[in-house]
Order: C-alpha cells, then structure tokens, then sequence
C-alpha cells in the first residue's frame, strides 16, 4: 500500500497550525507520507503578521517523508486555494488526504484513511473518505457510507475528483430536474439548496456544497468512522468562519477502526443520525441565539465566505 500524500491549507494562525502538524506527527505513517503546505496570502495588511509567523515556522516542519511548502503572494480564498491545491496533488498522485489548520487529528487517523483509499481505490462506488463524524446523538455504525461527498477533513481519489462540477448552476439544474432537492437536503433538515443558490448568486464561494453536489448526482458516497477520528480547533474566533461555541464539539475515538465488509449503500441508520442532528440545530430554547450559532457553522463548514 502507497501512502496517500497530505494536503494542510494554512492561513495566518501558527498555533492552530502548530498543532494540527503535532498530532499529524504522532500518526505512525507520518514519516513515510508527503505533506504538501498551501499557505494562502493576506486579505489585507492586517493578516501580514500571522502569515509571515506561520511561513517561518513552516521552514521548520521535518518528520515527514517530504514537505513541500506552497506559498499564495495574494488571497485565494477557501475556494481559490482548496480546488487547485487538491487538483494538483491528486493530479500528481492519484489520492489525496485534506485537512485544515484547525483539526486535531488522533494517531490512527492516517491509518483509517489510507486502509480505506487502498480498500475501496477500484470501488467507483466510492468518492470519498471522511475522518470527521459530526456530534450526532443517534447511535451509527462503526463505518457506513451516506450518498455525496463531504468536506470535513477527507479523501478521495483523482477518478472521484475529476467528478468536480464549479459550476453550481448546472447542479441545482440537475438536482431540480430529477426531484432530488428533498433528499439532497437530509429531508428538509439542511439549506443545502439555498447554499446552492447562493454560491451561484455570489454571495458565497463553497467549493464544498458542489462537490458535495457533484458526487451526490453521480450517486457516489463516502464513507465515515463511526467515532471521529478528528477534533475541531477552530471554534474560538480565530478563523475566517467561525465564532466561539462548544455546540458543536464531537467525541473522539480512542480505538483503531476497521475498514470493510460493509455494503456500499446509503446507511439507514446513518443517514438518520445525520438528519437527526441536523434538525436539532434548530431546537433550542433560545432559538435566535442558537440560529445565529447555527447560520456560522453552515458558513464555516460549507461557504468560504
């Protein structure tokens, strides 16, 4: 089995990033996997600071098979940086692993991922490997598969990526078409067509809702843990779109976790969770409070705005 290489999007948080590399480091396969370092530029003279500390504590990073480090002279974006940083790396390698400077990952994360790119590599079926498992309340299995593609700390393979729709247009087109707007938003439980809209209007730059999109119209899936594997650093006001909360923290796993012989299908039970926590977002007893709570974590989550 080759190591698939890992992708770590930087902005202008050296602490977060300091961090999200640590725990990298304590997996095992750490030091047989490439690391390639997207380092975005500054929205404006404000952010030069930050981005300056976390491009010299890059110079430092070793314990990797190989670190390569990619630095923007001017802002991307979420959108402008995650698309082509991914494309390049599952372009020269085939499969790719993405994460965020804010994710705390446990030291049998890259195992999981890599046992499942290698497992499900010649399964079409399969778009994408998700470490994350959100907060759900509702019991899941140990691994299951739910239709579409998720932007949470995954992977997938070139054959999966080349599935990429940007245009969002033809996606909400394709989604109306075939009356699949009901099921693509978990039952009713999740904007995702309104997120949909309103990347095509502008008023968002969510490479995340379309591929999302691109695999769920595909009738691809991805498979998630079920304990996560990772845990969110970010909820403290330091990210471009995030606020302080601890609404939507997620238990991690402490054990391995097996890949395979499970059937490559939409998870009942999974799918359940899902919507299951979706809807609770809502229901709150201080609902404007909580629905202000809610409208950022879509954001930060799905939007890059």
């Amino acid at each position: 089995m080759s190591l698939a290489p890992i992708a770590l999007f930087v902005f202008n948080r050296a602490d977060k990033t300091q961090k999200t590399i640590a725990h990298l480091l304590q997996n095992a396969e750490a030091p047989a996997s490439d690391i390639y370092i997207f380092s975005d530029g500054p929205r404006s003279e404000k952010d030069v600071p930050g981005i300056r500390e976390v491009r010299e504590y890059l110079k430092t990073v070793t314990g990797f098979k190989s670190v390569t480090v990619i630095e923007q002279e001017v802002n991307r974006g979420v959108s402008g940086s995650i698309v082509p940083g991914v494309t390049m790396v599952v372009n020269k390698h085939g499969k790719v692993i993405q994460i965020d400077d804010d994710m705390l990952v446990v030291p049998h994360f890259l195992k999981f991922m890599n046992d499942a790119l290698d497992y499900y590599e010649n399964d079409d079926r399969v778009a994408c490997i998700c470490g994350l498992l959100y907060p759900v309340k509702k019991k899941v299995p140990p691994t299951f598969f739910i239709r579409g593609a998720d932007c949470a700390v995954w992977a997938t393979w070139k054959r999966a990526w080349d599935l990429y729709e940007p245009d969002g247009q033809k996606l909400l087109n394709e989604i109306e078409k075939k009356k699949l707007s009901f099921l693509f938003e978990f039952h009713g439980s999740f904007p995702y067509i309104q997120m949909l809209k309103d990347q095509i209007a502008g008023r968002n730059d969510s490479w995340a809702v379309r591929w999302y999109a691109s695999a769920f119209l595909h009738n691809k899936y991805t498979l998630y843990p079920g304990e996560s594997l990772v845990k969110d650093n970010g909820r403290d006001d330091s990210g471009t779109n995030c606020t302080t909360t601890s609404d939507y923290d997620n238990i991690v796993g402490s054990e391995p976790i097996p890949v395979g012989n499970i059937p490559v299908k939409q998870s009942r039970q999974g799918f359940n969770a899902f919507k299951d926590f979706f809807v609770g977002l809502h229901k709150y007893p201080s609902f404007k409070r909580k629905r202000k709570r809610f409208k950022r974590w879509v954001k930060y989550l799905f939007t890059g705005a």
